[in-house]
């Protein structure tokens, strides 16, 4: 019995001994007695790394309002969570307007150290042969010996997925249209240089339990179909999956294994910048998720060694232009960048 009564105490005494000790083993510089202040530099910066990396990010048909915004058809569209999501890891972003003239398009290209494709709906005619040339152009940077890394969230996967197995029908539906899901990692996956290696322990684990990443697609692939199809399996390796609503599992997250080419089914940019659907998450967690996220595709731009002239890169920023509020309608996008006819200066 006296144990039993003494048993409380005993672990307040113990739960303040290791709270005391736990205090103790932080100390900062100034509390350690030893002032060495004067004897501090700033490390030199890394000369194989670019601290000023810019992300381009082509845009997508439409207003991104199915039309509430503008009636001009010739309308393209950039959502401003992909402009924050390159500008949360440190980048800045031109955009990519994906129906001016190419040759306009491909000398911005020159300008940029990393490629986002977004989410939406477009697959065919002009807007599928502009990503096609994009991505391609990528690829040849990379063969080059310049590290160009490119991001494919949702569409852009499902885009890049058809170029490289080069059959349209690769896609399946799916239903994922709207909910938040768990990432499963694929069997014996090594997340080693991938974006996942940065993530803590922690935060892994909870990725695989929690519901942490948002869906909003139609289509994907199943593990079966992706290792089946030489060209993709060659191409990428899987490092997550999903399960949809209808306990139909589809790949979610792909690293090429050659290239620094990321691909999401699932949308790393909403957590934090997204208000538009109740199902998106919004915990600390899932606000890390996206901060890892846009962190990794920034590091890995800032190794390539692109160093265009300031000036041509200032005059074409994101900055030249305003997002568009449209979160007003409590559904879709919050804010969207709207190009309706090319600017830039060269």
């Amino acid at each position: 019995m006296w144990n039993y009564m003494c048993l409380p105490f005993l672990l307040l005494v113990w739960n303040d001994i290791g709270v005391a000790k736990a205090s103790e083993s932080i100390l900062l510089p100034s509390q350690t007695g030893v002032d060495d202040s004067r004897s501090l530099v700033c490390s030199s910066p890394d000369p194989n790394l670019n601290y000023r990396p810019v992300i381009g990010i082509l845009s997508h048909p439409g207003d991104g309002a199915s039309g509430r915004l503008t009636n001009d058809t010739s309308s393209t569209y950039i959502a401003a969570s992909y402009v924050k999501f390159a500008e949360a890891g440190g980048a800045r972003v031109i955009p990519l307007i994906y129906n001016e003239p190419e040759e306009l398009l491909f000398q911005k290209l020159q300008l940029v150290n990393g490629v986002i494709f977004t989410g939406g709906w477009a697959k065919k005619y002009e807007y599928f042969d502009i990503v096609k040339k994009i991505f391609n152009k990528a690829l040849e940077r990379n063969d080059a010996g310049e590290h160009f890394p490119v991001y494919g969230i949702c569409l852009g996967f499902e885009l890049m997925s058809i170029i490289i197995s080069q059959n349209r029908d690769i896609l399946e539906r799916f239903d994922a249209e709207d909910n938040a899901s768990s990432l499963q990692f694929f069997q014996n996956v090594n997340i080693q240089g991938t974006l996942f290696q940065r993530f803590p322990p922690e935060l892994l684990k909870k990725l695989s339990t929690d519901c942490l990443v948002m869906q909003k697609h139609k289509y994907g692939i199943t593990p079966e179909n992706f290792q089946g199809n030489p060209a993709l399996s060659s191409f990428f390796e899987i490092l997550t999956t999903c399960i949809d609503e209808n306990s139909k599992t589809y790949v979610s997250t792909v690293k090429a294994k050659r290239y620094p080419i990321t691909g999401f089914q699932w949308h790393p940019e909403k957590n934090a910048f997204e208000w538009g659907s109740s199902a998106i998450p919004h915990s600390e967690d899932a606000i890390e998720v996206t901060q890892h996220a846009a962190s990794y595709l920034v590091s890995e731009a800032r190794k390539s060694s692109n160093r265009p002239e300031s000036k041509k890169v200032l005059s074409n920023l994101i900055y030249n232009y305003k997002p568009t509020y449209c979160g007003y309608t409590g559904r879709g996008y919050d804010e969207v960048y709207i190009f309706t006819q090319p600017r830039s200066r060269f």
